[in-house]
């Protein structure tokens, strides 16, 4: 009896247990893949190939190990794109959603283009707000996104924005040059929040700003979390520095409906007394959530933008003396006084540096779409429900876009872009609404650093870090002095 248990027990071993395994290894698959072999009608042929990992948390243990510990976020792409992605597509599971990637110009101009057959969705909408520009459609969006375009990406508003936010940008530098040494990236953000601060909500420089700044700092942490909401996770914590924001917002705006005298020319003010058609105006959450999306839009791309201007011309003093010679005359000109917008948009190698800081850069890796329907591209089917991701950071450093393009080369820029190939800023018609206002910080702060200040990397061999995004490790510790 023991000689016949014993060999039961061990037949169980032999049999269930690597059943068991492969069941784990390929649930993925064959809970979400294997149903559409068997219901291929609709939106095309087969999936593309893939593989979609184990339960719950697909592929996003390689995802971390490659962007996280490792730190070879290519490798990553390349080698799924190698083995499943010819055609610069191929399924997955990623960010607690099956998930179909796209790697070429062609594909994301379809996926970007096509409102009527995607949604745009960031990977943890609760964090950004479910009722923001970043999450809603149809015409609710239009509204908001044509509201928000005429306050901060007109000529008109950026003239205006390019003289408000010049004596923080400047006396910065003066504070910066006096410490001789600072973190780049640490010393950025406080002077980025503090404009986007102001413009945004009206805020000034003191310890309800300060506070701000520490909860943005949590809340964009979990942007590209897990979505799991259990306490000790990045995702529970943003979720925590989120609600605590918007209670900070709540209060401000609540004093502004309490007293007219509180009311400022600012973002909120206008999001407040926005109206539609039928004469409604927002609600208070659409009004909050679009607060928190945009200032987490605004603080990430304009803060680490300006971090990798340091970095790159740092790096290459070859394009520091070009800009020398742009910037030198246009500073005697003004001779003492504040650049304007007009300057600014004659800098034609400014332009240059700037687009090939932010193609460099990769601030936004990926973009995310969700198939509204059943759609076929190229004889693949891209499910109902499933999340299309954009890896823009495969497109720009793709050698068949651009050439040599791990350089920094802004000479690159006399000719534009292959279309399909500079998605900094997304693309269609989401993209990003305050993307000239971003360039036009960028170039100010160029400005000044040409002709007023010298600076050198105390870390020039740094390695990169790539979550929640791209920056050196050191997050670029400088020596600055001014001339």
């Amino acid at each position: 009896m023991i000689e016949m248990a014993t060999g039961l027990w061990v037949a169980l071993a032999i049999g269930v247990v690597p059943l068991a395994g492969c069941l784990f290894w390929y649930w993925n698959d064959i809970w979400y893949a294997l149903p559409h072999r068997f219901l291929r009608s609709g939106g095309g042929g087969e999936l593309p190939p893939g593989y979609m990992g184990i339960p719950f948390l697909g592929d996003m243990l390689a995802f971390l190990w490659y962007f996280k510990i490792v730190r070879r976020p290519d490798v990553y792409i390349t080698s799924k794109l190698r083995k499943y992605g010819d055609g610069g597509i191929y399924r997955t599971h990623l960010f607690g959603s099956p998930s179909i990637i796209v790697s070429t110009p062609s594909a994301n101009k379809f996926v970007l283009q096509k409102d009527s057959n995607f949604t745009a969705e960031w990977p943890t909408p609760e964090i950004v707000g479910v009722t923001s520009l970043v999450s809603v459609q149809g015409d609710s969006h239009a509204r908001v996104r044509s509201f928000v375009v005429r306050c901060i990406n007109q000529p008109d508003a950026l003239r205006r924005i390019a003289l408000m936010v010049q004596p923080r940008i400047t006396s910065s530098l003066e504070l910066w040059a006096k410490k001789g040494r600072i973190v780049v990236h640490k010393e950025v953000k406080k002077v980025t929040f503090e404009n986007i601060g102001k413009f945004f909500a009206g805020f000034e420089p003191g310890p309800v700003l300060d506070t701000l700044d520490d909860l943005f700092k949590g809340l964009m942490n979990g942007i590209r979390s897990q979505p799991i909401n259990l306490p000790g996770t990045a995702f529970h914590h943003a979720l925590q520095c989120r609600n605590k924001a918007m209670a900070i917002f709540r209060e401000e705006m609540e004093k502004r409906r309490k007293n007219a005298s509180n009311a400022k020319d600012d973002l909120m003010e206008g999001l407040m007394q926005m109206k539609d058609e039928e004469g409604k105006h927002l609600s208070d959450i659409e009004i909050l959530d679009n607060i928190v999306s945009l200032v987490v839009a605004g603080y990430a791309s304009t803060s680490l933008s300006i971090m990798w201007a340091f970095y790159y011309l740092a790096k290459y003093p070859n394009v520091l003396e070009k800009l020398q010679e742009e910037h030198i005359p246009i500073s005697k000109r003004l001779d003492g006084e504040f650049i304007t917008y007009d300057d600014v948009s004659k800098c034609e190698y400014t332009s240059k540096v700037v687009e090939e800081v932010l193609r460099m850069a990769n601030i936004s890796a990926f973009i995310f779409r969700t198939a509204k329907d059943d759609v076929e591209y190229k004889g693949y089917k891209i499910p109902k429900g499933w999340r299309v991701i954009c890896w823009v950071r495969y497109i720009h450093e793709n050698p068949e876009n651009f050439e040599d393009p791990r350089c920094f080369n802004p000479d690159r820029w006399n000719e534009p872009a292959k279309p399909g190939t500079f998605l900094v800023f997304g693309g269609g018609p989401r993209i990003c609404p305050g993307n000239m206002l971003a360039r036009l910080q960028v170039s100010i702060i160029i400005h000044y650093l040409v002709v007023g200040y010298r600076w050198k990397l105390v870390n020039p061999d740094a390695g990169m870090t790539y979550l929640s995004h791209p920056k050196p490790a050191d997050d670029v510790e400088i020596d600055i002095t001014k001339i």
